[in-house]
């Protein structure tokens, strides 16, 4: 029969997400959940303890040089198995990560416990992103905190401008992702995948942009909502120094926040108050409840052809 720790982990099992706070690696993230979770399960109230028969000494009583013992049979708990004696039930609890974001990133992390790990490898899904830019300098990283290597003007830069710009950009990526997604484009597959939403690169790509907008422009300073798959953190501030490049300026990357992983969104993310093996449980049912499974891309492209063939 399960303990009532074990069955606390099992009920554990899934996927969530949690808010990643920029300038914090996404190890310590891992490392708080886990030791978070380590703690809630081996609290979890324990059965009582198994009990034996013994034979306890009552009284003793002395009839010349013979001594009488009188002893009563009880039961005593078995204190080999009280949990000060056998040490806490779980010794490690592993937590998988999903896409990582780096130090200075923030946003949806998702994260995956026991059975979960193995649908963190499933995970081929696109990215919403805001990135935060500012014109007018360039940086050897991209970034705002990186070593300034040149300084520009920006004062002709519109709007207009911008959002030409960014639908050029879109249009190459568009380019990119039909020719990573191995189907033919004169198909009526081709059409009733793009149509559902699920025309995509098969498997690992090169990183793709699939929406890419401005959705705040007060120059210096403007914000773009960026919807992507396979992309790294660096790669977005790179897209942000060349958008300044063909405005013949310059650019540099304050911010790079994940909004959206797939199904799960910033509404669904746990703050670090929340990292809690109750919050997370119900974190996981409330997404097993929402969606039924996890939204995978892959696996719904292996549906449609399953469907299709």
């Amino acid at each position: 029969m399960a303990t009532p720790a074990i069955r606390t982990f099992r009920r554990l099992e899934g996927l969530f997400c949690v808010y990643k706070p920029p300038g914090v690696h996404w190890k310590l993230v891992r490392d708080s959940v886990e030791t978070s979770l380590l703690k809630g399960v081996n609290t979890t109230p324990s059965r009582p303890l198994p009990r034996e028969i013994r034979f306890l000494p009552l009284q003793g009583n002395e009839t010349g040089t013979a001594k009488e013992i009188t002893v009563s049979a009880a039961s005593v708990p078995v204190l080999s198995k009280h949990p000060l004696v056998t040490g806490p039930e779980f010794q490690n609890i592993k937590v998988g990560v999903g896409h990582h974001l780096d130090a200075f990133s923030s946003g949806v992390l998702v994260l995956g416990v026991g059975n979960g790990n193995k649908a963190l490898n499933n995970l081929h899904q696109t990215r919403d992103y805001t990135l935060e830019g500012e014109f007018g300098t360039a940086t050897d990283d991209f970034s705002h905190k990186g070593r300034v290597v040149e300084t520009t003007t920006y004062d002709h830069i519109t709007q207009e401008k911008l959002d030409k710009v960014l639908a050029m950009l879109q249009g190459a990526n568009q380019k990119a992702l039909l020719m990573y997604s191995r189907v033919d484009m004169r198909s009526q597959e081709a059409y009733e995948m793009a149509v559902q939403g699920l025309l995509g690169p098969e498997g690992k790509s090169l990183p793709i942009l699939t929406d890419i907008r401005c959705i705040h422009f007060q120059p210096p300073s403007f914000t773009l909502e960026v919807q992507c798959l396979n992309e790294t953190q660096k790669y977005l501030r790179k897209i942000v120094h060349e958008i300044g490049l063909e405005l013949r300026s310059t650019a540099v990357c304050k911010g790079v926040r994940r909004t959206r992983d797939g199904c799960f969104t910033l509404q669904d993310a746990l703050t670090r108050n929340h990292w809690t093996a109750t919050d997370i449980m119900g974190a996981i049912q409330q997404q097993t409840c929402s969606s039924g499974n996890t939204d995978v891309f892959v696996s719904r492209k292996q549906d449609f052809h399953q469907d299709t063939n």
